[in-house]
């Protein structure tokens, strides 16, 4: 039913107000008779006397107080229904999810920009690759602005390549205000980051386009060690270049992809472990070759081994 109209509101307080009114009167305010509040007079077939308020606000709230009855009682059995099950899950899950798979980018990067607003003390992450685009450096500044007003420390591991980007040396530069550390090692791990020690990413293939929030106490731990190791044996990024004096014509970031040559790397993985483009990764090749003498790859790898070159963690 409707709403009882304003006619029909009128007369209604008139007849209860009289005690009866003219059926005629009440034709004109057909809510009346839908909302029962009208009897027939049983004297005079042409009068209606007014149901009671009482009887007739009863009448319209049984109805209403059934359904909450049949509701109520609904509620109880899908709770009765599903209590063993919310036992097992308390007792054998945690509270979150120890591992969510996010699948694109802009999952990703809505699940990490969580993740910093609700940081309160420590960023840790690990950026293998070479030096960052200016563009992205303007962007990773902005966005940093937010996290330094906070107060919140910031340490980053890059690759020594990253040495040789001038828009990474001015986003270091520009960072020391801060509580912001940024420190380069040779080879890395795959990208990481770590929020309080309680949240961390870590990609799940290649292209980046899967990664893994995990909330693991446990697996987020064990990260943050594996990045304090590293950490110890970096070097601060605005400091002295770290790669080892030559030996024999050789750097030392030859020396360490002669390394990875010797191991069975190809070119593409040597780059991404070293965090170089393939071009600047085979231009070294070259160097190493032409010092030691060799006129094939096969014969690289023999004269690499018989140089002794990478048994000396020091200049003779």
């Amino acid at each position: 039913m409707g709403e009882l109209c304003d006619e029909g509101k009128a007369l209604y307080a008139s007849a209860l107000r009289t005690g009866r009114i003219q059926r005629a009167e009440a034709d004109a305010a057909p809510c009346l008779m839908e909302f029962a509040l009208l009897d027939p007079d049983p004297d005079d077939p042409d009068w209606l006397r007014p149901v009671p308020p009482t009887s007739a606000l009863a009448q319209r709230l049984r109805p209403i107080e059934q359904e909450i009855k049949e509701r109520r009682s609904l509620a109880i059995e899908l709770t009765d229904a599903f209590e063993p099950f919310m036992a097992i899950s308390s007792q054998d899950r945690p509270a979150v999810h120890s591992i969510t798979v996010l699948e694109g980018v802009n999952r990703i990067n809505a699940a990490i920009r969580v993740a910093t607003a609700e940081c309160q003390s420590e960023i840790i992450t690990v950026q293998p690759g070479g030096g960052r685009s200016e563009a992205t450096v303007t962007e990773a500044v902005k966005e940093s602005q937010g996290i330094l007003k906070r107060g919140i420390r910031m340490r980053t591991l890059y690759q020594h390549t990253a040495r040789h980007s001038q828009a990474t040396i001015a986003y270091a530069e520009h960072m020391r205000q801060g509580k912001v550390e940024v420190r380069t090692l040779e080879e890395l791990i795959e990208r990481l980051m770590i929020f309080d020690r309680t949240v961390a990413f870590i990609p799940a293939r290649d292209d980046r386009q899967v990664a893994l929030e995990l909330r693991h106490p446990g697996l987020v731990e064990y990260l943050a060690n594996v990045f304090e190791q590293l950490w110890q044996r970096a070097a601060p990024l605005l400091d002295e270049a770290p790669y080892d004096p030559p030996i024999d014509g050789i750097t030392g970031v030859q020396r360490s992809i002669a390394k990875l040559l010797i191991e069975g790397h190809v070119d593409e993985a040597i780059a991404r472990r070293l965090g170089m483009n393939v071009r600047t990764c085979r231009a070294h090749i070259a160097k190493i070759a032409a010092a030691l003498g060799s006129g094939s790859r096969a014969q690289l790898g023999y004269l690499i081994a018989q140089s002794g070159i990478l048994d000396q963690d020091n200049p003779k």
